[in-house]
């Protein structure tokens, strides 16, 4: 099996066209399958309720499969854990583990098992791929709610292991019952073995391994007779872009091991093509993939793959600057802080250091580059992406030292620009989500980002001469909970309120 996975569940809005063009694409490369990782973002038929603009629908799948009879789409759902597109709903939150936390409902509330039911029944109704793939990653919140907390202190042994074989053994089953494979995620039965013993045989383990090969891990999931399939990763959750010299190496090594242990196949996966990145700068990277899939030691890399130097500048020399550039384990920190929480100032506040000296100017010079290098309208949209950060940050830096020294008007004066930064973003992402089915979310991101700036100039000009009796701290003015005349900031001494 040679497979690589589209992550639709963050916020892609993907349509006939779209998928079309990713079946295309996938064929020509020499995959055997295109698998489909779709959370709350599939028009499950039992869940109406859920529907979120531009979600894949059934039609969209039965139109594939009729154009590209020889593909196979593998749908991959998830039935505990990464389910917080439906747990943050109305109708879905009361299934939780946790009320306002964290991504995972509760596999003792009788209302969520059926509700997994539903969206399983659904799932193999839809698809006609003989594999089902049914999630169960990351489930770490097993046994928080005071239900789940007493099964786990009941049964003998690992409570936990227990809990979640009691929910995913008959989930497992139903698929074996429809005629179909199911597959599992397997980070949850190396850290519960004995949960495995529960799983049909017919089952089949995702390994995913982004920093290392699956030598040991195979192993020891294999250990019941279950197949296994070694999942790498592109490295773009933790990058401005993408990783290219940490992916290039951790495909040819989960591929090593694959051929050496004689395992099921290779699922490439790639996750979080969002905050204004886009899936189709990823494709000539997926396409190269599959080659190294096969000859893990003699195929070209993922640079290798791209015709201009904006690939060498955005996936390697970018990420040798280090710091927040640098390659890590964690979602990619400048980025979130800019455009996560609806506040841009946070990237200020926590990298202006970094960003404002050498390591800052080394990186807008290496942005520069990139964006002249190419005409193409996705890459050049996600070197301005990048420069938009460093020159954010620049700005809102110049204006915080002028508030300091009481020059208010001179302060809003570098602020203002950073209005026409989240515009131009805002474009960007429109255009994104026309051309490859791109993040609603980000358009609407680029809106909330430059509605914060104007509020924080207004505050500026209202509290920065001292009207209040006192001048509010840069970071209390410009955060969104700021409050004239709570001096002392309670919303900060009283964290304990906060969700």
């Amino acid at each position: 099996m040679r497979m690589w996975m589209l992550d639709v569940a963050r916020e892609q809005c993907v349509t006939r066209e779209h998928l079309f063009r990713y079946a295309t694409e996938t064929l020509d490369a020499g995959y055997d399958a295109l698998g489909l990782y779709l959370e709350h973002r599939f028009a499950y038929p039992s869940t109406p309720w859920s529907h979120g603009t531009g979600v894949l629908t059934p039609e969209t799948i039965r139109a594939v499969r009729s154009e590209f009879p020889s593909l196979r789409l593998v749908p991959f759902v998830n039935l505990l854990g990464h389910v917080e597109g439906f747990l943050y709903t109305e109708p879905g939150h009361r299934w939780a583990e946790e009320e306002m936390k964290g991504l995972q409902a509760c596999p003792s509330n009788p209302d969520f098992v059926r509700f997994a039911e539903g969206i399983l029944d659904d799932t193999l109704a839809i698809f006609d791929d003989e594999w089902v793939h049914i999630g169960g990653d990351e489930t770490a919140q097993l046994g928080k709610c005071p239900s789940c907390q007493a099964r786990v202190d009941a049964y003998p042994g690992d409570g936990k292991a227990a809990l979640y074989a009691e929910h995913f053994g008959p989930l497992a089953a139903r698929v074996v019952q429809a005629g179909r494979t199911p597959a599992v995620w397997g980070d949850m039965f190396l850290e519960h073995p004995d949960a495995l013993a529960a799983m049909p045989r017919e089952t089949v383990l995702f390994d995913w391994q982004y920093f290392n090969g699956v030598a040991d891990t195979a192993a020891r999931l294999g250990a019941h007779g279950h197949r296994v399939v070694g999942c790498p990763a592109l490295h773009v959750y933790n990058a401005a872009w993408m990783h290219l010299g940490p992916s290039d190496e951790n495909i040819r090594q989960v591929s090593r091991d694959v051929q050496a242990l004689k395992l099921e196949g290779v699922c490439l996966t790639t996750w979080e093509t969002t905050m204004f990145s886009s899936y189709d700068t990823l494709l000539p990277a997926v396409r190269a993939a599959r080659a190294i899939m096969d000859d893990p030691e003699g195929a070209p890399s993922l640079l290798s793959a791209y015709d201009s130097e904006w690939a060498n500048l955005m996936g390697v020399a970018l990420n040798e600057l280090g710091g927040v550039w640098g390659h890590s384990r964690h979602r990619h920190k400048l980025k979130s802080r800019m455009f996560l929480y609806a506040d841009p100032f946070l990237a200020s506040q926590h990298h202006a250091e970094e960003i404002c000296g050498p390591v800052g100017d080394q990186a807008l010079a290496l942005v520069e580059r990139a964006f002249a290098a190419t005409d193409d309208e996705a890459e050049k949209g996600v070197a301005l992406a990048c420069r938009s950060m460093i020159e954010f940050v620049r700005m809102a830096h110049v204006a915080h030292l002028l508030y300091a020294e009481g020059q208010t008007e001179r302060a809003v004066s570098a602020l203002a620009p950073t209005r026409y930064l989240f515009e131009t973003l805002e474009r960007t992402a429109k255009r994104t989500h026309e051309r490859i089915g791109g993040s609603l979310a980000d358009i609407e991101r680029a809106r909330r980002a430059k509605a914060h700036v104007e509020t924080v100039i207004q505050r500026i000009r209202q509290y920065g001469d001292g009207s209040l009796g006192y001048v509010p701290a840069w970071n209390v003015l410009t955060h969104p909970n700021f409050m004239p005349h709570d001096q002392a900031s309670w919303w900060i001494v009283n964290a304990w309120g906060r969700p």
